[in-house]
């Protein structure tokens, strides 16, 4: 089965917008959920195109406007986070109640109108905690250190017992640390537009520890493919690593931009957090070999696309 209308969930966000963006290039319809619809003009700026795209907007915790939103689609891709990281201990119950509880009431909805094909978006980067091993491979035990990686394992268990009882199809996405063209670099989440923005700028770059904190940094034209190829997968699979497959340090990235931008670059260096992990590489062989998806883009290509795109944004 080839699918034909999408509902994006968190169709605005940094992810969603490209996602969109593709999928209308290959002349799929697209409805797009998110708190607020933009105007005319600012939904052709940001998607490129109007042509298949239709808005739907409301709480994704409430099960009456997310049953409305599925009408006339046959598959979902749910993008949609509540918290971050880095905050989400803060107040547990609400990462429960509007992630987990909404997630849950999604899947009835869809079990409703009988769409059985949702992409979830979980997280490689907090579901597996500290690692006893690397590159980390999708059998890897999951020992989350934050509320936002233990809610996301939560969902992936509903997502599995919905693909169990109700003959679901649910593809669970265990992403990296998403980058690129038009991600804020305002945020507290995101160290590549967060440090590219402050290099610019010629202001300190604050840095947690010591600099040498290992991620997995991967482009967003590379996560969009593995989104849309995984919406085609028939396999048997249903949990993949998304990733680069490369261990690059926030000290890295220093160099890269110290490098690129061919300037000095200040650092602040304060005391490690307790919920950062300290090294995180996937293994995305499953996802080479099931879902024939591999990444293209390697990190100082990438961060160059960053770069550019912040100094478009000046002119």
């Amino acid at each position: 089965m080839r699918y034909s209308k999408f509902l994006i969930l968190g169709g605005l966000g940094f992810i969603g917008r490209h996602v969109a963006r593709t999928l209308l290039a290959q002349g799929h319809t697209v409805r797009v959920f998110d708190r607020y619809a933009p105007n005319h003009h600012e939904a052709a700026r940001i998607f490129n195109s109007l042509n298949g795209l239709e808005f739907a907007t409301g709480d994704f915790t409430d099960k009456d406007t997310i049953y409305k939103a599925l009408i006339g689609c046959d598959a979902c891709i749910h993008l949609v986070t509540t918290t971050l990281p880095a905050t989400s201990n803060e107040d547990k119950l609400y990462d429960i109640q509007s992630n987990l509880v909404g997630t849950v009431q999604l899947l009835e909805a869809m079990r409703n109108q009988d769409i059985k094909k949702m992409i979830f978006l979980s997280s490689g980067g907090t579901v597996y905690g500290n690692p006893n091993y690397t590159p980390i491979d999708e059998n890897h035990p999951t020992n989350p250190q934050s509320s936002y990686g233990i809610v996301k394992l939560a969902i992936e268990k509903y997502c599995q017992l919905f693909n169990h009882l109700h003959g679901a199809n649910t593809i669970i996405l265990r992403l990296s640390n998403p980058y690129g063209p038009g991600q804020s670099g305002s945020g507290i989440q995101g160290a590549v537009p967060a440090f590219t923005a402050k290099a610019l700028a010629g202001q300190p770059i604050e840095i947690w520890g010591d600099g040498n904190i290992v991620r997995d940094y991967i482009h967003i034209d590379d996560v969009s493919r593995a989104i849309i190829d995984a919406t085609q997968y028939r396999g048997e699979e249903t949990v993949f690593n998304i990733g680069n497959g490369v261990g690059t340090s926030l000290n890295d990235i220093i160099g890269f931009l110290r490098e690129t931008l061919n300037k000095e670059v200040k650092v602040n260096y304060s005391n490690a957090r307790s919920f950062d992990v300290s090294t995180n590489i996937l293994d995305i062989s499953k996802a080479k070999k099931e879902l024939g998806w591999l990444p293209s883009i390697d990190f100082k290509y990438g961060i160059n696309t960053v770069i550019d795109d912040f100094l478009g944004m000046d002119n």
